[in-house]
């Protein structure tokens, strides 16, 4: 694998890494704050977090060391309305930023995998940051997010609210690849 995406694929992994265990926490703080809908939102991307960190991995696999991983993540623990809009900014950062960047030197380097692993992440985190600001509305006006649950696609990562699509947009998967998430 070329360096430079085998770097960036290592960059993105500890991203989506902290992303998914910063979300479980953020998800206990919004459930002792009463927002038990926010909680499985948090809950949920963290799991679609996990998709995306595994499938950098699996893009990964041939890639055997020590390495140091840099990765941009943001830290602190405030009011769920100040998480929420912090997990909006990060999702934002890789949607306008990184995940655009790593996709084009991916496809220039040909490396095929790692180019559909990012384009999955890229998509699903536009849906991510739509729902972290729809919650942080909520919360503003003192109310809980409203909703069911909350499907993640277990091949990308795309997430969805109340109901799962017949097919994946992003990946194609069918339904049955939607994991379920409520309270």
């Amino acid at each position: 694998m070329n360096a430079m995406t085998a770097e960036n694929l290592r960059s993105a992994f500890g991203g989506e890494s902290q992303a998914h265990m910063r979300y479980r926490v953020w998800a206990k703080k919004a459930e002792e704050e009463g927002f038990k809908n926010v909680a499985t939102l948090f809950r949920a991307i963290s799991y679609a977090e996990e998709v995306h960190a595994s499938n950098h991995f699996e893009a990964l696999k041939d890639e055997k060391g020590d390495f140091l991983v840099a990765s941009g993540s943001g830290f602190g623990l405030g009011t769920t309305s100040e998480n929420l809009q912090a997990a909006a900014d990060g999702e934002m950062f890789e949607v306008e930023q990184m995940y655009p960047a790593y996709k084009a030197v991916a496809e220039m380097q040909g490396e095929k995998l790692a180019a559909r692993f990012m384009h999955y992440a890229l998509e699903a985190e536009k849906t991510h940051a739509e729902l972290y600001l729809k919650a942080k509305d909520s919360v503003d006006e003192g109310k809980d997010f409203n909703i069911d649950s909350v499907h993640v696609c277990e091949i990308c990562g795309y997430t969805t609210i109340d109901e799962a699509p017949d097919v994946c947009p992003v990946c194609g998967a069918k339904i049955e690849k939607f994991k379920a998430f409520s309270e």
